[in-house]
């Protein structure tokens, strides 16, 4: 099935989707777009990770293009700033840097180096000025990232990040544990734990400063906002467990839905890629329902005051935010050398992670 028209990375072309993974009603009714900064947007991320030590030169030239992690933000958050989007994509690389570090430490078995980055990030999420300059640079990358994008809206929406992030840095830990016990975790334990671990909340707090204002909590808890946005990350994170399957199978792990549910359920692995997608596809039918709920109340909420104007004006940026999310998500998957396992030398390592400057010698 052909992919968009174009690709954003200039290192790939249009794509043929796998017919196990071909999403129909993604293709056809979730429009893909892109943020006009993009290819601004490539270079300086490229820079960035350069500038920051995150990436060896040699591994950002050969990868971070093809890795498409600034097509992934670029057809997310559109309409906002292009400082804020840039901010966003500077964290959402280090966001899989971190992963890859988080990766490796269990794959090297490695627990006295991932409780010192575990404390050490919770320590710069509360003091990040005081990390800017750490001799980690994954530390000292993170820092950065929270120091911009906490520039951007009030305290409120910094202290409400802070905490969603303290939490995503504690369920990483109790990943670690899982994967290096080798215990896999229930179906529901999984759901739960993943929420955090994808992050969830955090990229649904990032369509705020996206949209240029922070959105009050009774709105933000109305269930018609929390249900959109809770089906567009559902839908991504459990298309990356579809996707990833391959690859965390090669790499031992334990941490995939379809996983859970050959472990937990006694599928076979042609029955949990089913049940997996089949959850999915429901995600997609879901937010349409929920789209025009979460539209409706945007609607409500403008009286006909400044305010209310605006504020109906930053909900409906959002939750078209939000759609962008399932075509973004959806093309990055085919796309990114991230999940091309197949071309790997080694399937269980990705040839973008460099394991000498991360203290495997």
């Amino acid at each position: 099935m052909p992919a968009f028209p174009y690709s954003t990375s200039p290192s790939t072309t249009a794509v043929a989707v796998p017919p196990a993974l071909a999403l129909t009603l993604v293709e056809t009714a979730f429009p893909r777009q892109l943020h006009p900064y993009w290819p601004r947007l490539q270079e300086n991320t490229r820079s960035w990770l350069l500038e920051k030590g995150l990436m060896p030169a040699d591994k950002v030239a050969e990868y971070a293009d093809g890795l498409c992690y600034t097509d992934l933000m670029a057809g997310y958050y559109l309409g906002a700033p292009d400082e804020v989007l840039q901010a966003i994509a500077d964290y959402s690389a280090w966001f899989f840097v971190w992963d890859d570090r988080h990766d490796r430490d269990v794959v090297h078995h490695r627990p006295a180096a991932w409780r010192r980055l575990r404390f050490r990030l919770h320590a710069a999420l509360d003091s990040p000025g005081a990390s800017l300059h750490h001799r980690d640079p994954l530390v000292a990358g993170f820092a950065d990232s929270v120091v911009r994008l906490q520039s951007f809206l009030g305290r409120g929406w910094n202290v409400r990040f802070a905490r969603h992030f303290h939490a995503v840095i504690e369920a990483y830990d109790r990943e670690f544990h899982n994967r290096t016990r080798g215990y896999v975790p229930t179906v529901e334990e999984y759901l739960d734990l993943r929420r955090l671990t994808f992050a969830h909340w955090i990229w649904t707090d990032l369509l705020e400063p996206s949209a240029g204002r922070e959105i009050p909590t009774v709105v933000r808890k109305h269930p018609a906002y929390r249900r959109a946005a809770l089906l567009s990350q559902e839908f991504a994170a459990w298309y990356n467990d579809l996707c990833s399957l391959p690859k965390e199978i090669a790499g031992d792990e334990v941490h995939n839905l379809g996983i859970s549910l050959i472990h937990h359920h006694g599928m076979t692995l042609a029955e949990a890629i089913a049940d997996v997608r089949r959850r999915v596809e429901k995600c997609v039918v879901d937010f349409i329902e929920a789209e025009r709920d979460a539209l409706r109340l945007a609607d409500e909420l403008d009286d006909g005051s400044l305010s209310g104007k605006e504020l109906s004006a930053t909900v409906k940026a959002c939750v078209a935010n939000m759609r962008n999310w399932f075509s973004t998500v959806y093309w990055f998957h085919h796309e990114s050398g991230r999940y091309m396992v197949d071309s790997w030398a080694d399937r269980a390592t990705p040839p973008y992670v460099d394991n000498e400057a991360a203290g495997e010698k």
